[in-house]
């Protein structure tokens, strides 16, 4: 019984001038975690999974979070945990000098991905 249990997120996280940086830290039959790495004024574009959830835990700086296809946002900070339901509209822009970092659980792993039209 081998498997890792215990992942530093620091690790995982990239950084690009250009993008959001996605980085997978671990997947099973079960779910997938992944690190974000938003710079201000980056956009994870609105999404859904159509069968599945992706949970968000934001761990520092902030966004302006989308919650349905005409564009409507909510603020997330450090320490909110954010859940977009099977098939939710979610995605986020950093609005803060300081990179939003999140930690996201999508469950289960095929999930599925669609993105949408930007409102932006």
């Amino acid at each position: 019984m081998g498997t890792q249990r215990v992942f530093k997120s620091d690790h995982y996280m990239q950084v690009s001038p250009t993008e959001p940086i996605r980085s997978v830290i671990t997947e099973s039959t079960h779910s997938v975690v992944v690190a974000w790495h938003v710079e201000r004024g980056q956009v994870i574009a609105p999404h859904i999974h159509p069968d599945g959830q992706d949970s968000w835990t934001v761990l520092s700086g902030q966004g302006r979070y989308q919650i349905d296809e005409q564009g409507n946002t909510i603020d997330i900070v450090p320490g909110d945990v954010v859940i977009a339901e099977r098939g939710q509209v979610h995605g986020v822009r950093c609005t803060s000098a300081e990179p939003l970092r999140i930690i996201s659980v999508v469950a289960p792993f095929e999930a599925g991905f669609e993105p949408l039209p930007s409102c932006e």
